[in-house]
């Protein structure tokens, strides 16, 4: 794969594994450390080659910036139907690749994230002291304590069980001062510091940026931040302060409507969309992950992430959503179930979604919900549902069947979006496969349509991997669900 050369400094790497890979594509011509943080503008230059870094470098096409977590996350859970012969990601599928401390991947997302967390520990540390305005010296600081906070709720949600299970289990290092090759390997921080880090982080960089206007989405502003707080609320069960957030966060960015939806989120100038990547032709890297999320398109390559027959059973089928879902009737692919949520744009190129309005809503209404507000939760949740043109929720007002339906909502809204895995463990909940088939055990069959225009029946066909690899069912809290560090990070730094 092409590699990306970075115009920004980036500074130098952990002594110890978790970054020493990743700054070997540091620029040719870089500057020396003085001339970069001479200035705030020249310091903002760390922070802009750390976030194309973050989202285009990688390892392999399957290891692609930060989509690889997003990717790992839905391979990981109940309504991404992988397939298995399709190159990417179906280790992640069959729950054998995270749990392997020696694999690629696990390696990737570690030094990917500890990498940035490094880089924005220098800015930190650095920024007061530059050439500047206060109001630069401020951005720049905001957005490199939000982009550090977002690496620990990464590391938070994904490589330990949920907060809310056991706040005093151990995670994973915390550094908040930059490294060296003198530097130490610390011990493993719990999810109580780690959170408290992240909340600090996030409270001071939403009064940083309290005054500042961003020129693009790809940039972090007080909306990313306070959707990344009511992320870390949602985790760590503060209801109220989750709702809070939420509305601030999705204030100014309204539900798309419901055409809309057909464009194949590949957009970022999209209305709802509050945070993501932005891709041209000349910085495309993250767009090869799209050919992942794409089964429709005919220049989409890898086409794996089909749908489980039993995820279109969720929706109603006046729902705009529902229209996205067709049966496979190409040669190899036949009976498989597509849902064209992604779709490239032209030059096989589409930008990549992290935050939108209708996560914000969602966690509104789940925080209301297990606050105990259950009339605000539904109505909430059918603002969303009346966007879509779904049938409004008129169930039952207990708790439990409120939080029930919007954790399905969610799934529904968020597919392909990164959700899956991370909503299992926060929720202490479990993967649900099953295979397509009728109370006789026999497969259903489904009507397709060929190339050539033929309409014939085959049968169905949805998960293929239905236990975890040691044959066990599928259960919550099982330690194939956390991901891994790293098994050269264990030998080279011993306080783990």
């Amino acid at each position: 794969m092409k590699k990306i050369k970075y115009i920004a400094f980036i500074i130098a790497a952990l002594s110890f594994s978790s970054c020493a890979n990743d700054l070997e594509t540091a620029p040719t011509n870089q500057a020396n450390e003085a001339e970069v943080f001479k200035t705030a503008e020249s310091a903002e230059t760390v922070i802009n080659g750390a976030w194309a870094k973050f989202n285009d470098d990688g390892t392999t096409y399957a290891n692609i910036g930060y989509s690889t977590v997003l990717r790992t996350s839905d391979a990981m859970g109940s309504d991404v139907a992988v397939l298995t012969n399709k190159y990417g990601f179906a280790s992640p599928y069959a729950f054998t690749d995270l749990v392997n401390n020696t694999g690629s991947r696990s390696q990737f997302i570690w030094s990917m994230l500890y990498s940035t967390i490094n880089n924005m520990n220098n800015v930190i540390a650095r920024i007061d002291g530059v050439e500047g305005s206060q109001s630069k010296k401020d951005q720049v600081k905001g957005q490199a304590k939000a982009l550090r906070a977002f690496c620990y709720l990464n590391l938070a949600s994904f490589y330990q069980f949920s907060y809310l299970k056991d706040k005093n289990a151990l995670v994973a290092p915390i550094y908040t001062e930059p490294t060296t090759t003198n530097s130490v390997g610390k011990k493993r921080a719990t999810l109580e510091e780690i959170y408290t880090l992240i909340k600090n982080d996030l409270s001071e960089a939403s009064n940083l940026l309290q005054n500042y206007t961003r020129n693009n989405k790809d940039k972090i502003d007080r909306s990313v931040v306070n959707g990344l707080l009511a992320r870390t609320y949602l985790n760590t069960g503060e209801w109220a302060k989750a709702v809070t957030a939420a509305q601030i966060a999705k204030a100014g960015f309204p539900l798309m409507a419901a055409e809309k939806y057909k464009d194949g989120f590949n957009d970022i100038t999209n209305a709802e969309w509050i945070w993501g990547h932005g891709q041209t032709q000349e910085q495309s890297g993250e767009s090869y992950a799209f050919h992942y999320l794409d089964v429709s398109s005919s220049g989409s390559y890898y086409y794996s992430f089909m749908a489980d027959p039993y995820f279109k059973d969720l929706f109603d089928t006046n729902d705009i959503r529902y229209q996205l879902f067709q049966w496979d009737g190409l040669p190899g692919r036949e009976g498989l179930l597509r849902y064209a949520k992604f779709k490239f744009k032209a030059n096989l190129i589409a930008d990549i979604v992290f935050m939108r309005a209708a996560e914000m809503y969602l966690i509104e209404a789940e925080a209301e919900a297990r606050n105990g507000n259950v009339t605000n939760a539904v109505t909430i949740l059918n603002q969303l549902k009346s966007a879509r043109h779904a049938n409004v929720y008129t169930g039952p007002l207990a708790q439990n069947d409120v939080i029930k339906e919007v954790l399905i909502e969610r799934r529904k809204e968020l597919f392909g979006e990164g959700f899956s895995l991370s909503d299992i463990i926060r929720t202490q909940g479990t993967v649900a496969r099953k295979p397509y088939t009728d109370a006789s055990g026999q497969p259903i069959k489904v009507q397709i349509t060929t190339p050539d225009g033929t309409v014939k029946t085959v049968n169905g066909r949805g998960h293929s991997i239905f236990a975890f690899p040691d044959q066990s069912v599928f259960a919550p809290n099982s330690r194939y669900y956390l991901f891994t560090i790293p098994q050269k990070e264990l030998e080279n730094n011993p306080n783990l």
